[in-house]
């Protein structure tokens, strides 16, 4: 049976490219973006989220095979905090009725080597208690600074891999046999990093930040493949796990620290 499977961000980047890898094997995409998708919504916005769960529960006929949560925004904005944690796990939780149904369900997040980095303890203690409007609220605070607004994206991508890394286990995934599991890629050619990467200047102090000794930036077709198998049959013991697609930046500023 074709696999049908959801892809939120997928106009742009990554998500555009996870949509073309399994069109192009095969599989039914449900596409969610602001635009040229097949849902268009706000998932910024609780309506948004609605609408998108209620939309795909229609188009797909009940029962979906994979849900791959790529939205993302890197602003120094409270809207960072909103579709970044929030957005990805109304995502997950709204859909997760939907993967029940399939026989080989599974779940994969975005989020980012920029989880290790420096965050903001107030938000990230606010996402993880699922206290959106205190989350907005302190991210807004921080995005009056022009420094502290940066502490918004990393704190966003920390909080969604320790959410994987919490729920992934549980009776409500693992116990119904939904593998959750999430990539953390590095710097990526997306339009999210286009600005950084149209200087020789910009691209070495991306790269100073996220070393990649192997390969270099990644074009989003290497995080699709990844993102693939995750959500693939195949992956039926892979749990709760960070896969760094990272070229290396991980093994770079953590060296041999496992975990």
């Amino acid at each position: 049976m074709t696999r049908t499977s959801v892809v939120t961000g997928a106009a742009s980047g990554i998500g555009a490219a996870t949509r073309t890898l399994l069109e192009a094997r095969g599989e039914r995409v449900l596409g969610v973006d602001l635009h040229s998708a097949d849902i268009t919504v706000d998932l910024t916005t609780e309506t948004g989220r609605i609408e998108m769960v209620h939309r795909i529960a229609d188009l797909s006929g009940g029962r979906i095979d994979c849900v791959y949560a790529v939205a993302g925004m890197a602003t120094p904005t409270p809207a960072t905090a909103a579709l970044n944690y929030f957005g990805a796990l109304a995502t997950l939780v709204g859909l997760r009725p939907l993967l029940t149904e399939s026989d080989a369900p599974r779940a994969v997040v975005v989020s980012s080597f920029a989880a290790t980095h420096r965050v903001d303890l107030a938000l990230l203690e606010a996402m993880l208690a699922g206290d959106e409007v205190g989350a907005c609220a302190r991210a807004a605070v921080l995005a009056r600074d022009p420094v502290l607004g940066n502490l918004i994206y990393p704190s966003s991508k920390n909080a969604l891999s320790r959410w994987v890394r919490r729920v992934a286990p549980t009776a409500d995934w693992a116990g119904a046999g939904i593998p959750v599991n999430a990539v953390a890629p590095g710097t990526t050619a997306t339009a999210m990093t286009a600005p950084f990467l149209q200087t020789d200047e910009g691209k070495s102090a991306l790269l100073e930040i996220t070393p990649m000794p192997l390969n270099g930036i990644a074009s989003p077709d290497v995080v699709a493949h990844a993102m693939a198998w995750l959500g693939s049959a195949e992956n039926t013991h892979l749990c709760g796990q960070i896969i760094f697609v990272d070229g290396g930046s991980d093994a770079v500023v953590r060296g041999e620290s496992a975990w």
